[in-house]
């Protein structure tokens, strides 16, 4: 599948990406190869082969949620450029 200029200028205007005219040209080839290597891919019979969302074996990895001790305040804010009052002092991001 060949793309055409005026889709490669669509899917850089939906990226937000400003091109040059070369660009368009370099991309505009390497998208339509791209297209091709991926209708390749169609045409492999992959009727035996299961959905996978996964090839590996694991389910859930997360650590169990135990209740511990956290560090101490005084260590959590030793780094931090400014604290007041026991709490991280930030500047208000206000827009």
């Amino acid at each position: 599948m060949k793309l055409s200029r005026e889709e490669v200028e669509h899917i850089a205007e939906l990226a937000k990406v400003g091109l040059t005219d070369e660009e368009k040209t370099l991309f505009q080839e390497q998208l339509s190869a791209i297209l091709e290597y991926a209708e390749m891919l169609q045409e492999i019979d992959t009727t035996a082969i299961p959905p996978t969302a996964t090839v590996l074996p694991l389910r859930n990895v997360m650590r169990p949620d135990e209740v511990r001790p956290s560090l101490p305040r005084e260590d959590v804010l030793a780094n931090a450029p400014q604290s007041e009052d026991g709490y991280f002092r930030v500047k208000a991001i206000l827009e």
